[in-house]
């Protein structure tokens, strides 16, 4: 059994491993196997793999499982105490492991930890997929320590202390296996987009922590998959969050939260529609509501699962108000404008 497995999924980024792979070999220490799980490319991605870099692992996938199923198809056949999913467009930096390991080793009722995420074009600021810690509002919005909706901030150490967080970023997230496969691994289901909040919420309700460790730091390009503003995106992102809550909110705040949300999601569309001038992603947010609809009931025996396994009312990191509100009507564009009252 290897200590840590990096494992990165792969789809057409030849490009990304060429650039970034190098900075992940070099960096990584003994005891700890770089894996490159596949999804069915047909670039030239396999033979750079082992022409350029016979020290990675290859699992070939049979098709694009997507990013959730494919890592776990992928994970199924890695051995390791801790599994560290990796995007292919990031650079990590010298000692980066250490201490990530470190406070998992000396923390074991501690499920999972990211580091923190810098942007790769402006190594000053923090990266939007993550930065240094994810949150959710109380409708289920979601929102990081140093980025709120499209407001990045500068890195200035601000956030600098180690903190527990409702969710880690699937873009450098430390697993401890066996978490990991006792809740089921990521909802293969999602495709892709929510798929580690949903994961990481999953974990939280069997009082599992969750935590950034920004003595940790790596640079991300981001968007390396979709862009930020793309149909596909905008479909996927409203159906899983849909899901997601499906799944995990409590039995006395879901319907109330459905409701609100359902209006919110019909303002989102339209102003997509006629603010943005981008009627395909106004179809897009109509089609994943009209797919969450349609596919709920499939999720109703996991919701009833979960509601039985949970062992805690009040998760740290989900806040009781609107980070909508909080943004657009109060003007807190900062993480540390927010109030810190958890829901």
């Amino acid at each position: 059994m290897d200590k840590i497995a990096i494992v990165i999924l792969n789809w057409y980024g030849a490009d990304m491993l060429r650039k970034y792979l190098p900075s992940v070999l070099a960096n990584s220490g003994d005891g700890v196997s770089v894996y490159v799980a596949d999804n069915k490319s047909s670039d030239d991605s396999l033979t750079l793999l082992r022409n350029e870099f016979s020290e990675c692992r290859i699992i070939e996938l049979e098709k694009n499982w997507g990013f959730a199923e494919g890592y776990n198809k992928a994970l199924a056949g890695v051995d390791a105490e801790y599994y560290l999913l990796l995007n292919s467009d990031i650079e990590v930096t010298e000692n980066w492991l250490r201490p990530l390991v470190t406070f998992m080793d000396s923390h074991p009722d501690v499920a999972a930890c990211q580091p923190k995420l810098l942007s790769i074009c402006d190594r000053g600021a923090f990266e939007y997929a993550g930065a240094s810690g994810g949150f959710i509002d109380k409708y289920g919005y979601p929102f990081c320590r140093g980025r709120i909706f499209d407001t990045v901030e500068r890195d200035e150490g601000q956030y600098d202390g180690n903190i527990e967080i409702f969710w880690a970023t699937g873009a450098a997230l430390m697993v401890r296996a066996d978490d990991y496969n006792t809740v089921g691994g990521l909802d293969g289901r999602f495709f892709a987009h929510n798929e580690e909040i949903d994961l990481c919420w999953r974990l939280r309700m069997l009082g599992k922590g969750i935590y950034c460790i920004p003595e940790s730091k790596v640079y991300h390009v981001g968007g390396g998959t979709l862009p930020k503003s793309n149909p596909m995106k905008t479909y996927l992102n409203f159906r899983n969050n849909l899901t997601m809550l499906y799944k995990c909110l409590p039995e006395a705040e879901i319907r109330r939260v459905m409701r609100i949300r359902m209006l919110l999601d019909y303002l989102a569309a339209f102003e997509m529609l006629l603010l943005k001038r981008s009627p395909k992603d106004f179809m897009a947010v109509l089609r994943a509501r009209r797919e969450f609809g349609r596919w709920k009931k499939d999720f109703k025996a996991e919701r009833e699962h979960i509601m039985e396994a949970c062992m805690v009312k009040k998760i740290p990191g989900r806040f009781d108000f609107s980070i909508l509100w909080q943004y657009y009507v109060k003007g807190y564009k900062r993480f540390s404008d927010l109030p810190m009252a958890d829901g």
